[in-house]
């Protein structure tokens, strides 16, 4: 917001520089993003009179003008504008003159033969308008010649653009700002004291306000105006607006956005005729608040035709919408020059239900900004009879009739406890001469007295008070830390003392945290991409719901990482991409036992080709990845993170195969699951052939690492010794997984068995009806010495018994 700094010494005296009171601001919470000095715009600039006007005598378009600015003898000034005549009041810039918006030092020059020593300035070579079709002219008479033009053009002013907090909807005004200062400078406040609205005969013209939601309308005044006649603004009015950044538009306009700067209370008026041609009655006239209706549209003040839902908040004619309450107006009945009669709006509206409706329309206006973030309840009649003030006065209206519809809540009785021993314990000590000491009850009470607050000492002690928070401040004040708050923002950050607390330790991450970064590692190792994912998705199956969600298709919480995956892989595709291999570890959400748990789950997919730069040696064509290609990635995983997986069948999830999937189980609890996309889901998500994915539980997997080893890495010896291969063939009954075969020769084995792969699977011919024939190669090494038969034999015997017992299998070798 701009805070123009005239304007705010005419609402509390404050001696301070414009660089001192930013700085002051900017400490205080209302930070100061820039410092626009308009002074320096027309440095320079004085109040001349042209005494005579000749036309030039080599240029037809120019003149020669003889300007009085006070000296001794006449200016003789060459000018283009068509304006320019004899006895008029004009800005001049003498010679040496520099204008910083058109970036011109002003010297003596001849122009077509005549010299000219000069300029007479138009709005726009002093930055007061973007184009001018002539010179500026003063309105006064008898001004005195020579003198500074920059209080007449407003320019002898220091505009201060602020920023300010969400919770300080306070400061988004004028007054706000100034009681700021006044409480921050112990300065006096003048605010304006609008006097009493006098209607001139209530009976005369039958208005009726109805509200159909006193929550999202606590408050609508709706006051009708006759006579007024509209035209420019005054001066003052439109200069004051233009320091603001806000266009001036007509006297009636200009009014009620002065008011919203002046107040921070948005104003509305309407055109009376238009209203009732909108209403389809002039005997009549029911100005409404009401929700509006799927089917229902509103051409609004920017001129786009809107479609309105039911979140839309609206004022309307005998039902008939007119305006999106609290954000813009309707374009229908809008004030213009042929308007005489009008319905002024002053009302109070929700936060939430403004927000919504601004945001459903994507339409953010001067007025809703400041109901997003609360209006001052109990000054909605002061802006108003401020405004009726001055629309008498400038437009010569003669207000009528006044309706009311009243909600507001009584709010005067609420208190806030506060303790003296609780802001000593929370701000800590003061620097004060030298000494450091704790902020003394005078000092808090001075200082929240300042901001408007009343004290009342509780059963007669000074260090813990009942304090009644201004009216002003009712959205921001609310508990007693806020109060503590106050204190020391107005006491000064830069007063209390640097602490740090009575013991202190380094920083650091959480052993969970780093086991879950080396996790990550590790996944992006065998060369799987990370993923980030939405945690909030499409309300279909058993999630948790939101009770406030931002939007309707995101109102869920995931169950599971895996249905985000198959989709980002889909869409990943979809858009000539390829395969999308990645993983994601991310938060899940479930509901167990009617209680809302959470945890960390891993997902991940995988396809396509694992060598598409070989494919020129298959004629072009890739190879879908297999299902032991899959496995092998994230049996990868698993060697690295020294952790020992079993796979076992399963077919209980529907979006894998039930024929290609397998239940992954750790230490006697499951893991995940892993195996191939379901054919029915590939083809609804029209994925690429032989898609596999895979979803772990992070929990389980964190319990069973070796967090030492993995977070600090130890060398491990190897062997400098040849391994010496053994085969080892049998039949075995299908129902025997290939997991258990491998488990019990690992066991077996001992520390000599270095490794076991299986390297032939065979069934039909030849092979007992029930089995197949298996085949593995077994490497057995030793780290000290070359294996001799003698020392591989029994070894390997005993794995042969081991499975004899074990399976019955039958040995072919």
């Amino acid at each position: 917001m701009k805070i123009s700094v005239n304007w705010l010494r005419e609402l509390v005296n404050v001696t301070l520089t414009p660089e001192a009171l930013a700085d002051l601001l900017t400490i205080a919470g209302l930070e100061v993003d820039e410092i626009e000095d308009r002074r320096q715009w027309a440095d320079g600039v004085v109040i001349g009179k042209i005494i005579d006007r000749q036309p030039h005598p080599n240029a037809d378009k120019l003149s020669v003008c003889q300007v009085d600015i006070g000296a001794e003898t006449p200016s003789t000034i060459v000018c283009g504008a068509p304006n320019a005549k004899a006895d008029i009041y004009v800005p001049v810039a003498t010679l040496g003159t520099y204008l910083p918006k058109i970036d011109l030092k002003i010297k003596s020059a001849k122009l077509r033969g005549v010299k000219s020593e000069g300029m007479i300035c138009s709005l726009a070579e002093v930055g007061l308008a973007k184009e001018s079709a002539g010179i500026h002219i003063f309105e006064e008479d008898n001004l005195q010649l020579g003198a500074d033009a920059r209080p007449f053009l407003e320019l002898d002013d220091v505009i201060l653009d602020i920023s300010p907090t969400a919770n300080r909807a306070d400061a988004m005004s004028m007054i706000g700002v100034a009681r700021e200062v006044a409480a921050l400078t112990g300065g006096e406040l003048n605010l304006p004291q609008p006097p009493e609205t006098t209607l001139s005969d209530p009976q005369t013209y039958p208005l009726t306000v109805e509200v159909s939601d006193g929550n999202a309308c606590p408050t609508y005044i709706g006051t009708i105006i006759e006579g007024v006649k509209i035209a420019p603004s005054p001066d003052w009015l439109q200069q004051r607006l233009e320091a603001a950044g806000v266009r001036p538009i007509n006297n009636v306009v200009d009014i009620t956005n002065l008011v919203l700067l002046e107040w921070g209370q948005p104003l509305h008026a309407f055109d009376r005729q238009k209203l009732e041609t909108v209403a389809g009655n002039k005997d009549h006239l029911t100005v409404g608040v009401r929700f509006a209706k799927d089917t229902e549209t509103l051409k609004t003040l920017d001129g786009q035709e809107r479609k309105l839902n039911p979140v839309n908040l609206l004022i309307t004619a005998n039902d008939t919408p007119v305006a999106l309450a609290g954000v813009m107006g309707g374009e229908e009945t809008e004030v213009a020059e042929e308007t005489q009669n009008i319905l002024l709006e002053a009302a109070l509206f929700e936060q939430v239900t403004i927000r919504r409706s601004s945001r459903s329309q994507s339409l953010r206006s001067e007025a809703s900004a400041r109901y997003e973030r609360g209006i001052n309840q109990s000054e909605l009649e002061l802006a108003c009879r401020r405004a009726i003030a001055l629309i008498t006065e400038l437009a010569g209206g003669t207000p009528v009739t006044q309706k009311m519809s009243d909600h507001r809540p009584d709010r005067s009785a609420e208190s806030i406890e506060l303790r003296l021993d609780r802001i000593h314990h929370v701000l800590g000590p003061v620097e004060k001469d030298g000494q450091r000491i704790n902020i003394a009850g005078e000092d808090v009470e001075r200082i929240l007295s300042d901001l408007g607050c009343t004290l009342t000492p509780v059963s007669g002690e000074n260090t813990v008070w009942s304090v009644t928070i201004p009216s002003y401040r009712y959205r921001d004040l609310e508990r007693e830390i806020d109060l503590i708050e106050e204190v020391a923002r107005l006491y000064g950050y830069d007063r209390f003392c640097d602490e740090l607390p009575d013991k202190t330790e380094a920083g650091g991450l959480s052993i969970e945290y780093q086991t879950q970064r080396k996790v990550r590692e590790v996944f992006r190792g065998v060369g799987l991409t990370e993923l980030v994912q939405y945690s909030l998705v499409k309300p279909e199956k058993a999630e948790v719901f939101l009770s406030n969600p931002l939007f309707a298709e995101y109102s869920a919480l995931r169950t599971n990482l895996l249905d985000g995956i198959i989709d980002a892989f889909a869409y990943n595709q979809s858009q000539g991409n390829g395969a999308l291999n990645g993983f994601e570890i991310g938060r899940i959400f479930r509901k167990i036992d009617g209680e809302i748990a959470e945890w960390d789950n891993i997902a991940g997919i995988m396809g396509g080709d694992l060598l598409p730069q070989g494919r020129w040696t298959r004629s072009g064509k890739a190879n879908p990845m297999s299902w032991f290609e899959a496995k092998g990635i994230l049996e990868r995983v698993f060697q690295r993170l020294g952790v020992s997986v079993e796979y076992r069948q399963d077919s209980e999830d529907e979006r894998l195969h039930p024929g290609r999937m397998a239940a992954l189980w750790l230490q006697g609890q499951k893991l995940g699951i892993f195996g191939q996309i379901h054919p029915q889901l590939r083809q609804e998500k029209d994925l690429m052939d032989e898609v596999y994915a895979f979803e772990l539980d992070f929990r389980c997997l964190s319990k069973v690492l070796n967090r030492d080893s993995l977070l600090t890495p130890h060398f491990q010896s190897y062997s400098s010794y040849p391994a010496v291969e053994r085969d080892l063939a049998f039949f075995a009954s299908l129902d025997v997984p290939v997991a258990n075969l491998t488990k019990t020769m690992n066991k077996a084995g001992g520390k000599l068995l270095a490794g076991v792969e299986l390297f032939d699977d065979y069934q039909g011919q030849n092979v007992p009806e029930g089995q197949r024939s298996l085949a593995f190669s077994l490497a057995y090494r030793s780290g000290d010495r070359t294996l001799t038969d003698e020392d591989v034999e029994p070894v390997h015997d005993k794995i042969r018994k081991a499975l004899v017992k074990q399976f019955a299998v039958t040995l072919r070798s």
